[in-house]
């Protein structure tokens, strides 16, 4: 197949360069620190004491204060809105589809802070009750894609919900810091005395994330979030956007694993199926790394790999041969 069509997959041995899932992690830990410290820092947030929003550490005004104060008009405050408010976020939307477009959700499977927490309940219940959700039909081989056991076991849930409710809890402090002063709000709790307003805030938010967390995990991500949404359509909307490529002509090759690509998949999808059916795919790549373990003395190689472009509009005709092969007469 011309490499310029497949996106190579490298192995440790000859890149000399960390596994892709360890760089993953990494990705997902930087972005999930900048998720925690961008209100501390000001990096990104609206202040409702202070009126106005916060950019790179600069106040960023939308206007409205020169409109009450008589400095400019009332079309003079549309266009400010629409220049300072409106364009900013239609831009960083754009480059988020364009990005989607191209590549796939590698917003959601490479940095986002909730898919993170997905994947890390996922493996605690999976731990727990050898089912990564609640709503699995049948446990998972206790056994990871380079055989290595794993062991399952109640006792996990003594680390499975207080984990959920940390995270929820830290979730809801630092929703609240994009809106409140945060160093007031982590005062507040650090002497104990949060205002009723926050304590409400925290609670409620707590409260409803731990519950999403314990029960709805990869469920909100496939059918609740709409970022998730937005850059699902715009993939499925790309014919040769990147996508997880499945060498059907080498499928008895599969005899020898027991499904692990499927078993790794946190969206619980299956990674051997047409793109439509892939319409929640991150893009996490897991599938591909556990492709490319249970085959690793294949030396044909796996049959699992990112493919983009022709290669990408091939891996769909393939599904579809077969249904053209039957209108034959």
């Amino acid at each position: 197949m011309d490499s310029a069509r497949v996106i190579p997959i490298l192995s440790v041995a000859a890149s000399g360069r960390p596994p892709r899932q360890a760089l993953r992690r990494w990705a997902q830990a930087g972005f999930f620190v900048l998720f925690v410290l961008a209100p501390v820092f000001n990096l990104l947030r609206f202040d409702l004491v202070a009126g106005h929003a916060w950019l790179l550490g600069f106040e960023w005004h939308a206007g409205l204060e020169d409109f009450s104060r008589g400095g400019i008009d009332a079309p003079g405050v549309v266009l400010r809105v629409i220049g300072r408010v409106l364009l900013p976020i239609l831009g960083v939307g754009a480059l988020l589809i364009w990005v989607a477009w191209r590549w796939g959700r590698l917003y959601c499977g490479w940095l986002c802070p909730h898919f993170s927490v997905v994947e890390t309940i996922n493996a605690c219940m999976r731990r727990a009750t050898g089912r990564p959700s609640l709503w699995e039909s049948r446990p998972l081989p206790p056994r990871e894609p380079d055989g290595t056991p794993v062991h399952y076991g109640r006792a996990w849930w003594l680390v499975t919900v207080p984990l959920a409710v940390g995270f929820a809890f830290v979730w809801a402090v630092v929703l609240l810091t994009y809106l409140l002063p945060p160093f007031q709000v982590y005062g507040h709790l650090l002497a104990g005395t949060p205002t009723r307003n926050e304590f409400i805030f925290i609670g409620a938010g707590t409260l409803v994330l731990s519950a999403e967390f314990l029960f709805a995990r990869h469920l909100f991500c496939r059918y609740a979030c709409a970022v998730g949404l937005f850059q699902s359509l715009a993939w499925m909307g790309n014919r040769a956007a990147m996508v997880v490529g499945f060498t059907r002509d080498r499928a008895a090759d599969c005899a020898s694993c027991y499904s692990a690509c499927d078993h790794v998949c946190p969206m619980r999808l299956k990674p051997r199926n047409i793109k439509r059916a892939m319409f929640t795919c991150t893009q996490c790549a897991q599938c591909v790394s556990a492709c490319e373990t249970t085959q690793r003395d294949n030396p044909q190689g796996p049959l699992l790999r990112w493919v983009s472009d022709a290669a990408a509009r091939d891996n769909e005709a393939a599904f579809q041969a077969p249904k053209q092969e039957r209108k034959i007469p």
